[in-house]
């Protein structure tokens, strides 16, 4: 049955201008209609200005610079991307990380340090034999991910070279840590310095592979031992490892990688302002990362109010399988792509790239036996998960190096607007109200009237 098509188009008036042509650009998703991140054709003109709620932006105010929108590239995504053949693979690394046409231009992706819960199996690329240690690292290797992340991520920098990435761990090799676990525990004072190093060989072999890490967090979820692998990281220790240990070392080495810090949930802000607070670890510190599966995104603004002169990333949130498009739609555009820019947040990635039907790999005693990813990958057929249009309606026009800018958010109008390098404008809305509203977007002089149905976001591009 075909759906009857709803008066979704843009009605544009520019003021004094012209040229008949519109240069604005719509793309909606809307669940209620089947509307699936699709560009509205042949938009039209009035010359009406009427009495609605109206989007205003303000490109003389801005605020943060961004580094992108993407996901996270675990060895399970790699795995299943290697399990396709070579031209399905080829077709959707295009769509996820290709800027024209319908691709949608993910620009961020963050890596595990080794093995994260969405391994076959915990590993580090330092791992001994019980009583053994080398704190020199002079067996340290990427092993494992030479077989599989590399392999795609090569793939995927062929198709976006600059894309920026950050590399998080999920645990220390066990060896320096007090349980000798993958799971848990946590890191001995004592090889605080071989630890340091392991993060220098780790930025020094990808290098040597090709690929620049533009960031790391010191710890993933370091409040979180119940993972598989995990360990457990108060603020102080984070903050002496960082003034006395990995700062320096870095520093020595002449690594140039940013270091951010806690990299866990927005309800408790204290942990990156207890390490920024103090000034010989914050010199090494470029800023702090979130996720929201506690707390506020609202929390990112008390840590940038703390310590403005520190960046804020946004760097984790999962879907659950198998998934409620509207609404993830709903929670993850306002409170992630609207909402953590909102709040400073530099980057929005979500966890993470694919999954399998059977949502495998995870690893035992704490891996994740339910998250979904952006797309599902059977073979060579290809599922479209929520993850994957929340994020598109950001990543295909938010460029890096992109200014968020100023907009005002009318009841019922959740919004974020941007400034891209080349001039263009971005402006994502999310209707939170119950049903479809009538509003205008104006900037300057043009004024656009829009309709736009509960729970449906918009991206507009100008």
């Amino acid at each position: 049955m075909k759906l009857k098509k709803l008066n979704y188009l843009p009605l544009l008036l520019l003021l004094g201008c012209e040229d008949p042509k519109s240069p604005l650009s719509f793309w909606l998703t809307d669940p209620a209609q089947n509307i699936l991140f699709v560009e509205q054709d042949d938009p039209s003109f009035s010359e009406q200005i009427e009495a609605l709620p109206t989007i205003q932006i303000n490109e003389d105010i801005g605020y943060q610079e961004m580094d992108g929108f993407g996901f996270t590239l675990s060895q399970g995504s790699a795995l299943h991307l290697l399990g396709m053949s070579k031209e399905a693979r080829k077709a959707i690394l295009e769509e996820l990380f290709g800027r024209d046409g319908k691709n949608i231009g993910i620009s961020y992706l963050r890596l595990s340090i080794a093995a994260s819960d969405l391994n076959e199996y915990p590993f580090s690329y330092h791992d001994l034999a019980e009583g053994e240690t080398d704190p020199e690292m002079s067996r340290f290797d990427l092993g494992p991910d030479r077989e599989d992340v590399l392999p795609i991520l090569k793939q995927i920098m062929s198709i976006n070279p600059d894309i920026k990435l950050m590399g998080s761990p999920w645990s220390p090799p066990a060896w320096m840590k007090d349980n000798k676990d993958t799971r848990g525990g946590k890191l001995l004072p004592e090889n605080y310095d071989a630890y340091a190093l392991y993060f220098v060989k780790y930025i020094q072999q990808m290098a040597e592979e090709g690929f620049v890490i533009d960031a790391i967090t010191v710890q993933n979820e370091p409040l979180h031992p119940g993972n598989n692998p995990s360990l457990l990281m108060e603020a102080e220790e984070q903050r002496e490892f960082i003034k006395s240990h990995l700062g320096p070392a870095f520093e020595k080495n002449g690594i140039n990688t940013k270091i951010i810090v806690y990299d866990h949930n927005a309800d408790r802000p204290d942990y990156p302002i207890t390490i920024l607070d103090d000034p010989e670890a914050k010199k090494y510190v470029d800023g702090s990362a979130f996720h929201l599966y506690g707390g506020s995104i609202e929390a990112l603004s008390e840590v940038h109010k703390a310590h403005p002169d520190k960046n804020i990333y946004f760097t984790e949130q999962w879907i659950g399988s198998p998934g409620n498009l509207p609404e993830d739609l709903v929670w993850h555009t306002k409170n992630l792509i609207i909402g953590a820019p909102r709040n400073w947040a530099r980057t929005v990635l979500e966890w993470n790239l694919t999954s399998a039907p059977d949502l495998k790999p995870f690893t035992d005693r704490g891996g994740c036996s339910l998250c979904l990813g952006a797309i599902t990958i059977d073979d060579d057929s290809v599922i479209r998960n929520p993850a994957y249009y929340i994020i598109a309606h950001a990543s295909k026009f938010v460029l890096p190096g992109s200014l968020r800018i100023d907009s005002n958010e009318p009841e019922g109008l959740a919004n974020v607007a941007f400034r891209n390098t080349d001039g263009t404008l971005v402006l994502i809305v999310l209707n939170t109200s119950k049903s479809a509203m009538d509003f205008q977007i104006q900037e300057g002089e043009k004024i656009s009237k829009i309709n736009l149905g509960a729970g449906a976001v918009g991206t507009f591009y100008w």
